[in-house]
């Protein structure tokens, strides 16, 4: 273990190869621990707080140990950036001869079929799209991974993306004519053959777990699975391990069907027709909901009127749909593929309205333009627990956010089921090196209404108004709803105005997460109102972010129709959902929206939680023991103080 810690020491290559690294002795400890786990083939679960140093901690013991090793992402953004930046520096560091390779969804790299058929096609909606296919075109020629992250001239939302790449429904396979050159097969081999190989949450998931997609080779090659923002882990999980149909899934094998059919049997306009009517039942399902969106139970849903006859009209449209596709389906090979995905679609929706499983919880979720009809498993701790019990080899689960409280994992182990594994799971907690009492204060306004009141929203912002003044600017208001979102930032941009202070005040929605991260950053002096999204995974170090308002304990809406199912689950077993589900889980995440404030040993700043549960009732305790040791206050002046210490903004205006 010695050799270990002389890699982190002052004088030690890591020091060498990156400047302004400094060791931590919880990093030190921490690789120690994955190293034993990673040797033993044990479980480990480790929270490791902010500015602990995990990546290094977890590379340095997967680079040195000698066997094949998934790492596996929450997102993209830190996938590539392990990839693209720390992976490379730690191995020349090292001096070790590893190989790596990053794999993402099929979706993130251009396919040459469907980019060269839609190109010919040219049925774009806006003139934009058809400049953004061009432009894809040229990148396809010059890039030699494919992977869209690199094209920086088309954004990363341009429905042109849509047009060049494949999904798992519509890729034609061994049977494709472009195989030979096809980046997704490419990224698989390289996969295939490296020592280090980088993926995320959803894709580990669909691929490995679901053995999809030909990839489940990769996962009996090796020794060592690590994952990172291991948090997600448990919704991921419920995500792949059920199954859903949606109406935007029946829209694109019409249109697709309909494009192969103008390619390979022109002839056949029965098939063009019966496209036509499959589309009109996927829309007309949709608008049983009019405008609204929503996540309602499969029993809620059915009290709509129109809701059941509109689901047997889809069924009857595929139905007569694939009884066409099937006399033409020999004449190409997108055809076949068109009617293999018709025959899933109908098995899916025959499931869904008769389901063969007890444990499955059904429900349906309306968006703006779509659509799903979901199955969600009651609990994935069974199907988790017999991944881990297959070959022998280690799993470590890292993030900042694990345990409640202090150190009790009770909670997360149970929702994977690694409560139940022989032997039991390692567990280890490594508090933030950082001096939050110096650093950060936490401030609980007094005399908040019940967040259920009428007049809360209007309550947090008259708290936040003051603090963005006292802080210039520089500031996180985190909402639990769009509606509270929306509401928030209407009352600070009239509160802004009568006081006459121009700060630049940004919300969710207004661009992508990234554009207005990026915004925020250079702005210096901005006001970011935002919701869910930006609880986690988002980092602003340095004097751009000194404030950081959560208008409500992030508990999940009672009316949830997963929530509800599991709830109604856990009494039957007379265990207390609010305590062994709902409790953790709104801890877990009010954790990560808390991370965002100190990111560095030179952040200062004030985290503003305005729900008084925190304070007025007795799980509160359990909230506010679970944060980083700040400073307490309940009095104004004292946050209004500590955030006018603070030094001005530097790029302000």
């Amino acid at each position: 273990m010695s050799d270990l810690a002389s890699f982190f020491a002052p004088d030690g290559p890591l020091a060498a190869a990156i400047p302004g690294f400094r060791a931590r002795a919880q990093q030190i400890e921490m690789a120690q621990r994955i190293t034993e786990a990673i040797q033993g083939h044990r479980v480990l679960v480790a929270e490791a707080g902010t500015g602990t140093g995990k990546t290094f901690a977890y590379l340095v013991p997967a680079l040195l140990a000698g066997g094949k090793v998934i790492i596996s992402t929450g997102t993209k953004t830190l996938q590539d950036q392990l990839f693209n930046r720390d992976l490379p520096t730690v191995r020349a560091a090292l001096k070790v001869p590893v190989s790596i390779a990053l794999l993402k969804g099929r979706a993130n790299y251009v396919c040459h079929y469907h980019l060269e058929r839609n190109a010919r096609d040219g049925r774009f909606l806006t003139a934009q799209d058809a400049a953004d296919l061009r432009a894809i075109a040229r990148f396809a020629k010059l890039t030699q991974t494919g992977d869209k992250a690199e094209c920086t001239d088309v954004r990363e939302d341009s429905a042109a993306w849509i047009a060049a790449t494949s999904t798992r429904d519509n890729c034609l396979g061994q049977e494709c004519p472009n195989k030979d050159e096809c980046f997704v097969m490419q990224a698989r081999r390289a996969a295939m053959e490296a020592d280090v190989v980088v993926v995320n949450h959803h894709l580990f998931f669909a691929d490995v777990m679901l053995r999809d997609e030909g990839m489940g080779e990769l996962l009996p090659a090796c020794n060592a699975v690590i994952f990172d923002e291991a948090h997600q882990l448990p919704e991921t999980a419920s995500l792949f391990f059920g199954e859903s149909v949606s109406t935007s899934q029946a829209l694109e094998l019409a249109r697709d069907t309909r494009s192969e059919t103008l390619a390979g049997a022109r002839d056949c306009i029965a098939l063009i027709d019966e496209s036509r009517k499959l589309e009109k039942a996927a829309r007309d399902l949709r608008l049983v909901f009019g405008n609204e969106t929503a996540r309602l139970s499969a029993t809620q849903a059915a009290e709509r009127e129109a809701f059941e006859p509109q689901i047997g009209a889809l069924q009857q449209a595929l139905d007569a749909f694939h009884s066409v596709l099937d006399t033409q389906a020999e004449r190409s090979e997108g055809l076949a593929n068109c009617l293999r995905r018709t025959e899933d679609m109908v098995e899916r929706l025959a499931r869904w309205r008769n389901p063969e499983e007890k444990d499955l919880i059904r429900w349906v979720e309306v968006f703006a333009q779509s659509l799903a009809l979901n199955a969600t498993p009651l609990h994935v701790s069974d199907v988790f627990k017999r991944q881990l019990e297959g070959h022998p080899r280690a799993w470590i689960f890292t993030s900042a956010t694990l345990a409640v409280g202090k150190a009790d994992f009770g909670h997360y182990c149970r929702e994977l089921g690694l409560a139940w594994m022989d032997p039991p799971p390692l567990t280890a907690v490594w508090g933030s090196p950082f001096d939050y009492a110096e650093q950060a204060l936490l401030y609980a306004p007094a005399n908040m209404p019940d967040p259920n009141a009428p007049d809360y929203i209007e309550a947090v912002a008259r708290v936040a108004l003051p603090l963005i003044r006292a802080a210039r600017g520089r500031a996180f208001v985190l909402c639990t709803s769009l509606r509270a979102m929306r509401r928030v930032h209407e009352l600070i941009a009239d509160g802004l105005q009568q006081a006459g202070d121009e700060l630049p005040l940004l919300l969710q929605g207004e661009g992508s997460r990234s554009e207005l991260l990026d915004r925020f950053r250079r702005l210096g002096n901005a006001v970011l109102v935002a919701s869910q999204s930006f609880w986690e995974g988002v980092d602003v170090p340095g004097d751009a972010l000194s404030l950081v308002v959560i208008d409500k304990l992030p508990f999940a809406p009672p009316d949830d129709p997963v929530l509800a199912a599991r709830v109604e689950h856990m009494q039957k077993q007379g265990l207390s959902p609010f305590v062994h589900h709902q409790l953790p889980r709104a801890v877990i995440n009010m954790k990560q929206g808390a991370g965002r404030l100190i990111r560095t040993e030179r952040d200062r700043g004030v985290l503003c939680i305005c729900d008084p549960r925190m304070i007025e009732k007795s799980y509160g305790k359990v909230v506010w023991r679970s944060l980083p040791p700040m400073r307490r206050t309940r009095v104004e002046a004292d946050a209004v103080a500590f955030l006018e210490t603070l030094p001005p903004p530097k790029s302000a205006g």
